[in-house]
């Protein structure tokens, strides 16, 4: 039997294809409508999102002239259009919250997140939720890699790295400005970490690398990394503030690199 309760596009699994992220520092009409949207349908009444709204927005409700549900609905409309874009995520995680507290089914809480992380998507918007939070959303290496690397580690008993990879994804979705460079240097002490468990060495990551179970030239390019991070992620003062697009790479072969080493000593202790 189908669903009756879900969507069409839903019960026969139609969906817009991922769009191309396009989107970081903004918050697009779509997705501030789509908000206001996701917020009835979550029951979230017109005055409760309105007070909402202006909490985050450290507004007052004009309760003079807007008394009627009409007048309300084009208050909220025009708080969403004039918030500046960090402030319409900082909207998001509040309503995910306020959503939580009046949920009495348990359902209208996850399908906030399904549906706006759907929006996000099919918008090419580089943001989505995890935990009722804003996330940077990247690549689906950057994903894969990353989420891999915290459970990996989390199991080999290395929390350290782990949490320096937590790190690294907060510091790369800050608002209204990522700050890359703490991303790099977060993702960079993680393998740093990983590498001095694998090779049992206090060294630094430079003189580690050539005693990683690494193929070559995959070990050359690390050292090549390493400059590279050491440069823009640690005297900015020489270069220039990273872009978000080498954050996420560096983010994502640490995160890569660390993975396989840790997996590489599993390997290695089973046989």
């Amino acid at each position: 039997m189908t669903d009756s309760g879900s969507s069409f596009s839903e019960r026969f699994n139609y969906a817009a294809p991922d769009a191309e992220i396009t989107i970081r520092e903004d918050a697009p009409e779509v997705l501030r409508v789509g908000l206001t949207q996701l917020a009835y349908a979550a029951e979230i009444s017109g005055k409760a999102l309105r007070e909402l709204i202006c909490a985050v927005l450290l507004r007052r409700p004009d309760y003079a002239h807007n008394w009627g549900a009409e007048n309300i609905a084009r208050e909220v409309d025009d708080l969403m259009s004039e918030a500046a874009w960090y402030k319409v995520y900082d909207i998001a995680e509040r309503l995910h919250d306020e959503i939580g507290r009046q949920d009495y089914t348990g359902t209208r809480q996850d399908d906030f997140v399904r549906r706006l992380n759907q929006l996000f998507r099919e918008q090419g918007i580089g943001w989505q939720m995890e935990g009722g939070r804003i996330m940077a959303r990247g690549s689906e290496a950057f994903a894969l890699a990353t989420r891999d690397a915290v459970e990996t580690m989390q199991a080999a008993g290395t929390p350290t790295a782990a949490n320096e990879v937590h790190e690294a994804l907060r510091d790369i979705s800050r608002r209204p400005q990522a700050d890359t460079s703490g991303a790099i240097q977060h993702a960079m002490a993680a393998l740093e970490c990983v590498a001095r468990e694998i090779s049992g060495s206090s060294d630094t990551l430079g003189p580690i690398i050539n005693r990683l179970p690494l193929p070559a030239p995959l070990d050359a390019a690390l050292h090549k990394l390493w400059g590279f991070t050491s440069q823009e992620g640690r005297h900015l003062q020489e270069g220039r503030n990273p872009q978000f697009a080498e954050a996420e790479l560096v983010v994502t072969v640490a995160s890569a690199v660390s993975v396989y080493l840790l997996r590489y000593r599993t390997r290695s202790q089973q046989s």
